[in-house]
């Protein structure tokens, strides 16, 4: 199956996104330690004073502009592609961590860098061909079919679950409550973002979708699974350590999303058995280095990370 020009505008869609989203990270933190130096107040105690540093919004100005690419790649290719590229924005990071704030990388994470790299590979050779769009009625008739609306039942009754039994109770010891609101609410809203994407590209087509409602359920439906989403994965991070939360969503989100991606608008229609099969075979190899590049970003040679590698060494052979 070739590799159709929508899929290959989506596809730089999202390695333009990911190197605007990794390097906004270095910006913004590079702003926010001029910012502490200046004031002598840090963010994370309560400081505000990197409101009035122009690096930090230099920072969020390119994570806006990396967010924009990324909305607009779904409106051209799959998610089953689009949405594991993302991890393509942790390498970017990672790497001029290394070269501008002198966080060292570890040999582990190098590898888990290139796993990224391999298994995104993998993923773009294979990918589906992203269907022809028309209408967003088109789009909508996708949404109300039976195998998707279960879905969407399926993840709402979970998210009330999470939220009122189980946030109370032990949202604040098991990272898995706040990170699962997160990825579940994320996938409905990155089918609503691709669907709102399509339109505004059909649109801009001189197919004017806005002058149908469906055009704005979808941007109610993107608002309110957005801001439920950031609301929790700020939660998330507040309550737990970023390495253990970042790995955590970024598997949950992705598999969420390719899920409902191939149940709503039927990516693998028509596909091989073994295009399918190198596709779930490059997403396990990106989640694998995405995992095994967060687990190690922090570690240094140490004595007690070598003691750490013998011991499981020994058990390994035990």
């Amino acid at each position: 199956m070739g590799f159709s020009e929508d899929n290959l505008k989506g596809f730089i869609l999202a390695l333009m996104s990911s190197l605007f989203i990794g390097a906004s990270f270095i910006i913004k933190k590079k702003g926010l330690r001029r910012a502490a130096a200046a004031s002598g107040v840090r963010a994370g105690t309560g400081g505000f004073s990197y409101l009035l540093e122009p690096l930090w919004w230099l920072g969020m100005i390119t994570m806006i502009i990396g967010e924009v690419a990324n909305f607009v790649a779904y409106a051209f290719a799959p998610a089953v592609l689009v949405t594991p590229l993302g991890a393509l924005s942790i390498i970017v990071s990672a790497v001029l961590a290394q070269f501008i704030l002198n966080e060292k990388l570890h040999q582990l994470g190098i590898l888990g860098c290139v796993m990224c790299i391999a298994g995104s590979v993998v993923i773009v050779i294979h990918a589906p061909q992203e269907h022809p769009i028309t209408s967003v009625q088109e789009i909508c008739s996708m949404a109300t079919q039976p195998a998707f609306l279960l879905y969407v039942a399926s993840v709402i009754v979970l998210v009330f679950i999470l939220i009122f039994h189980f946030a109370p109770q032990c949202g604040h010891s098991n990272v898995l409550v706040f990170t699962g609101i997160c990825s579940l609410m994320g996938s409905l809203s990155v089918m609503s973002v691709k669907a709102l994407g399509t339109a505004l590209k059909l649109t801009f087509e001189g197919n004017n979708q806005l002058l149908y409602p469906e055009t704005w359920f979808f941007v109610f439906i993107v608002a309110t699974c957005v801001i439920t989403q950031m609301n929790y994965l700020n939660k998330a991070l507040d309550t737990f350590n970023t390495a253990v939360v970042s790995p955590i969503y970024y598997v949950m989100f992705t598999s969420l999303t390719i899920l409902a991606s191939v149940i709503m608008f039927k990516d693998w229609d028509g596909q091989s058995v073994g295009n399918i099969i190198s596709e779930i075979c490059g997403f396990i190899v990106v989640l694998s280095g995405t995992i095994l590049l967060h687990t190690t970003k922090d570690f240094e040679r140490s004595s007690s990370f070598r003691g750490f590698l013998f011991r499981l060494f020994l058990f390994d052979f035990h």
